[in-house]
């Protein structure tokens, strides 16, 4: 167990495995994985290090958008397995010792949900308000200006109501009337349900999404500034065009949040949002006021295409900053099943790099905050190439080319380059299995001292021994353009961490007072050398330096 579960906050500062159900093994050939599958390779999991395992949806659901269109809170797909095979899961978690996060898509359903078809069916049947109805204008355009995230207007006409609908995603995919007190109701009945049969937290899927301005104002165009800012989707789609003032992050939603806290509590189980603006760090920041609503939000901040020095503390910073007026907490990934690998994503452009993946590994679990790590990526996994004819995510057919989807970064894990589709399946995969995947499958790695695996659980293992990488304060400190440099501190102890994020070696002074800090997986690519009265500190590329006061004598 970890080391800060005997205080109830097991989840400040742990570090939570991310699994994509359809892609980690299939244990009945069908070609797509589902709960036995994933049950099957928990010893995998466990090795690792990790504290919690995030899954996603695994519900009853037509698949429109994978999962995250739920038809019914409390079935499993068949595709996935039974409610047994989700109790057989959770209770070999805990036997392994980790906790179980789950999904909760609370802002929207399926239009498949027996909640949608009675609303749809009249304006005046009992269920008529639980979605966002509004009537068309008298041109019998959109009720206002609001875009999806999937591209086009966010609004559906149904000629059955003759009103539009809200989706704020796929049209398949309703927006839940949160103004509406019964469907608060209903949804924290179907979180309850999860709660008891025993899961440890909830990853709340787009959670600021969930009210909407009840006045239906337009939101204005966003500055050309800020539209490079925009966290939540690409530069070229239309949804970065407007400031989301109206449609998202809303203030009634505070108060649902503490009704969810509320629940939470009596359970013991953690609550992890999603949150996506603009601006998000003060969100976050309302989000997780310390034991009021959310315990932590996940971040979009480094899922980005920049990856510069100047970028990374910038955008750590003003989360830390922001936190700080709450007392909340953040949770940083970088890379998951939205965005591109970040082995490929932050390579720039070059050939395959374990140096470099190591790195970045190393410098999420330095922040600042928990961490949450994509599966593959501890086998420092590349983005897969999905040609079009095979590709399955309707955001990318309907951006291609520009946009390729999220399928590169959701194709099947690799556990046996022997094994027909890397061992994923018996049968024909859903998505094709990356032959350049298969060198780095699991089984590869794992007899391999030298793999990105073999020092994946090195890291995570030592991060195990180090509190105050877990929960002590960071702040940066100036370094070259080359350089990212700060420091954690928790009381009277600290610890320094130099990464050099280029290929190139950097040499620079010896920070005053510093010593090299003995016993962590990447001590061998910094090196301390004496030129005349100078201590110089030489990072090889890619190089991590840990130092701590002199003396102080940390292992």
């Amino acid at each position: 167990m970890s080391m800060s579960s005997s205080n109830g906050e097991w989840w400040r500062g742990a570090v939570i495995y991310q699994i994509y159900p359809r892609s980690f093994m299939d244990s009945n050939g069908d070609g797509i994985g589902d709960l036995p599958g994933i049950t099957a390779r928990l010893d995998h999991v466990a090795s690792l290090g990790v504290d919690a395992v995030w899954v996603s949806p695994f519900f009853r659901s037509p698949m429109k958008d994978f999962g995250y269109d739920v038809a019914d809170y409390r079935a499993v797909d068949p595709m996935f397995g039974t409610l047994a095979d989700f109790d057989a899961m959770l209770a070999r978690m805990h036997a392994l010792g980790l906790k179980l996060v789950i999904d909760q898509v609370l802002s929207h359903t399926s239009d498949q949900h027996a909640w949608f078809v009675e609303s749809r069916a009249s304006r005046d049947n009992p269920k008529a308000d639980w979605y966002v109805w509004a009537d068309p204008r008298p041109d019998g355009t959109p009720p206002n200006n609001w875009l999806s995230v999937f591209g086009g207007s966010a609004w559906q006409w149904d000629s059955r109501r003759r009103q539009y609908y809200l989706h704020s995603f796929l049209t398949e995919q309703p927006d839940l009337n949160f103004h509406c007190p019964a469907v608060q109701d209903a949804l924290l009945g179907e979180v309850r349900f999860w709660c008891e049969r025993g899961v440890d937290g909830f990853r709340f899927d787009a959670c600021n999404h969930q009210f909407h301005d009840a006045l239906l104002r337009d939101n204005p165009p966003a500055s050309v500034e800020s539209q490079g800012e925009v966290s939540t989707v690409r530069v070229d789609n239309p949804y970065a065009m407007q400031q989301h003032l109206h449609d998202k992050s809303q203030p009634e939603n505070l108060l649902f949040l503490e009704r969810l806290r509320r629940l939470l509590d009596g359970y013991g189980a953690v609550a992890l949002g999603e949150v996506g603006d603009e601006n998000a760090p003060p969100v976050m920041a309302q989000y997780t006021a310390r034991d009021k609503r959310l315990h932590l939000a996940y971040s979009f901040s480094l899922l980005t295409a920049d990856h510069s020095a100047r970028h990374l503390r910038h955008q750590v910073e003003a989360l830390d900053h922001a936190l700080a007026a709450t007392d909340g907490w953040g949770c940083w990934a970088l890379s998951n099943h939205d965005v591109p690998r970040v082995a490929t994503r932050w390579s720039d452009g070059g050939p395959p790099d374990t140096r470099r993946d190591r790195l970045w590994l190393a410098l999420l679990l330095m922040l600042r905050g928990s961490a949450s790590i994509y599966q593959g990526e501890e086998l420092g996994l590349p983005e897969a190439e999905v040609p079009f004819e095979l590709l399955q995510d309707p955001y990318g057919r309907a951006f291609w080319p520009e946009f390729k989807g999220r399928d590169g970064c959701r194709t099947p894990m690799p556990w046996t380059a022997e094994a027909p589709h890397g061992g994923f399946t018996t049968g024909t995969p859903w998505l094709p299995v990356y032959g350049p995947h298969l060198p780095l499958a699991v089984e590869q790695q794992a007899g391999d001292a030298a793999s990105m695996l073999a020092f994946s659980r090195a890291l995570l293992h030592w991060r195990r021994t180090q509190p105050l990488l877990r929960t002590g304060r960071i702040v940066f400190l100036d370094a070259s353009e080359q350089v990212l440099r700060f420091e954690r501190r928790d009381g009277n102890r600290s610890m320094q961490a130099l990464f050099n994020l280029k290929s190139a070696p950097v040499s620079m002074p010896l920070p005053d007072g510093l010593a090299p800090l003995a016993g962590h997986p990447l001590a061998s690519t910094a090196t301390v050398q004496t030129q005349g009265e100078r201590r110089m500190l030489v990072l090889a590329p890619y190089g991590v330096f840990l130092g701590e006061p002199a003396g102080e004598g940390q292992v």
